[in-house]
């Protein structure tokens, strides 16, 4: 089927696997977007410096963990850096949430 340099350099990606990597980055991306908009809107105008930084920040980090995808379907980086593409991703979406709740204010505290 493949004859010299067309062929895969990690061999045949499942369409499972395709599918699931396409998932979780879409996930990402918009947890990430929606974090940007929040920080910008929320709580009120103007936007308070700490949440346009912190979303800033989550945005560089999901910027990097993209160019690692890319990278990654290039075949420049190892497979077994797939299982540190899918942390990042989950560690990136869970400081999303966090930040979110946090721009939000979901849970008062007791004083």
């Amino acid at each position: 089927m493949y004859d010299g340099l067309d062929k895969p350099l990690f061999g045949e990606a499942r369409p499972r696997d395709r599918c699931f990597n396409y998932v979780v980055g879409a996930v990402t991306v918009i947890l990430v977007c929606e974090t940007l908009i929040s920080s910008l809107v929320f709580p009120a105008f103007p936007p308070k410096a700490i949440n346009v930084f912190l979303a800033s920040i989550i945005s560089m980090i999901c910027i990097s963990e993209l160019t690692l995808i890319y990278w990654y379907r290039q075949g420049d980086v190892d497979p077994k850096f797939r299982k540190l593409i899918y942390f990042n991703s989950f560690t990136t979406i869970l400081l999303c949430i966090c930040a979110n709740v946090y721009f939000h204010k979901k849970f008062k505290e007791d004083d």
